[in-house]
């Protein structure tokens, strides 16, 4: 969270930027996505079958039908009172991705140290460094590196 604002970001398995924004913490995690969902929705519409990996924080039976009637299936820990949630034992595995891909940010990008004085600032910065991590991604699988998400070659 940086300048009152929390960032939201949608990536691939590989750690590439799909989707995000920056909102106000108070905003539910659950409203930001579906409103984020909502702007983009042709890009989810033309990707039948997509897995959205998220925390508890996204447990709601009406946001999990939202999800479904867009094509979504939510991946998420169970609650206490919930029993095992199908597909769970894998969360630890790409708990690992999810942090990784946050370590990029910022700690090679800087994300935290932004420098922005105003809201657009901070979006224009922010969206600086997203667009940096996906160029670099895309880079690495152009050139057949064996880490996509490195950032390590373009660390001057």
């Amino acid at each position: 969270m940086f300048w009152g604002l929390r960032l939201y970001l949608v990536c691939t398995p590989a750690g590439m930027p799909i989707l995000w924004a920056l909102a106000n913490p108070k905003l539910g995690e659950r409203e930001v996505l579906a409103a984020m969902l909502e702007l983009d929705a042709a890009l989810i519409a033309e990707r039948r079958g997509v897995l959205l990996i998220s925390d508890k924080g996204f447990a709601s039976k009406p946001f999990e039908k939202d999800l479904a009637e867009r094509g979504v299936e939510l991946l998420r820990p169970s609650r206490k009172s919930e029993k095992k949630r199908f597909g769970e034992p894998m969360l630890k595995k790409v708990r690992q991705l999810i942090e990784s891909v946050n370590d990029t940010l910022k700690g090679q990008l800087d994300l935290e140290q932004h420098g922005g004085r105003t809201f657009e600032g901070v979006a224009v910065r922010v969206a600086q460094r997203i667009l940096a991590m996906a160029a670099a991604i895309w880079h690495n699988n152009k050139i057949g590196a064996p880490i996509t998400r490195s950032l390590i070659a373009y660390d001057h």
